[in-house]
């Protein structure tokens, strides 16, 4: 027989609040289970593996929309329909790492305009975002 958790034990073995584990039960990422009558829900182990799961997607940037897509596949085994969105994945991360950098080097390029020496001074930062 497969052992029962009760919430608070499900939030610590998956490293997260109650209330995390309320909220992804609302969006459909974990069932519920039902509760006896004058008892407390008891959620079964593999609730763990899903929790974790959904962390380990959260982690590699995937939204609660798509880990709910993810484990609608997995249900259905459906191996190239999660390599499609994972490949996609990985472009809008290509895209962002693109564009931070672009932001880094605008960023540092405006560190360097400012004069350090002159600390009573308009700051440079300051003139050159207002008039971008």
């Amino acid at each position: 027989m497969s052992k029962k958790l009760t919430i608070g034990t499900l939030a610590e073995r998956g490293g997260v609040s109650v209330e995390t584990i309320r909220y992804y039960q609302r969006r459909a990422l974990l069932d519920e289970p039902v509760k006896p009558p004058g008892g407390f829900r008891q959620y079964p182990e593999e609730s763990v593996k899903r929790l974790l799961f959904i962390k380990r997607a959260q982690a590699l940037g995937f939204t609660l929309e798509e880990i709910q897509d993810l484990l609608a596949l997995d249900q259905r085994k459906g191996c190239l329909e999660t390599r499609e969105i994972a490949a996609h994945k990985v472009e809008l991360i290509a895209q962002k790492i693109a564009d931070l950098s672009k932001m880094k080097k605008s960023l540092a390029r405006l560190v360097r305009s400012c004069d350090t020496s002159a600390a009573d001074a308009p700051c440079p930062i300051i003139h050159l975002l207002a008039d971008e």
